[in-house]
């Protein structure tokens, strides 16, 4: 069993919205599931029909969290209902480099949506004394 299929296993599914790119720029293809774990995967292993496969948007950009399928199947409509543009700056926002996220999600390469918090200077003694306005 792979690195990957095992930390899968061990990991509790979530639900979200994603969206797939066939390359930077490229197609993008809008999606929703209860298991982003299991949909990428099945997606990258071209086991899911349609038009993700059909353009080979199996490049995992962008993904939103949700606590309930409605919330997520909500979403999903909307940004289908997105131009072009607007999905691309979504992406862009959050992920310029359009690297693939699936590796972070196992944390096997780190998150280029989660920046270093800046700790104002002094590391974390200064941090601690800020704290606690000293």
């Amino acid at each position: 069993m792979s690195a990957t299929r095992r930390s899968m296993n061990e990991r509790r599914p979530f639900i979200a919205t994603y969206i797939l790119a066939s390359r930077p720029l490229g197609v993008l293809y809008v999606g929703m599931t209860s298991n982003l774990y299991e949909r990428i995967r099945q997606h990258r292993e071209d086991r899911v029909e349609g038009f993700a496969s059909r353009y080979a948007c199996k490049t995992l950009v962008w993904y939103e969290t949700h606590g309930f399928v409605t919330e997520a199947i909500r979403r999903e409509k909307a940004l289908k209902r997105w131009n072009r543009t607007w999905k691309l700056e979504l992406v862009e926002r959050t992920n310029p480099e359009w690297q693939d996220l699936y590796p972070c999600l196992f944390g096997l390469a780190p998150d280029p949506r989660v920046k270093p918090e800046d700790d104002g200077g002094g590391g974390v003694e200064a941090f601690l004394k800020r704290l606690n306005g000293a």
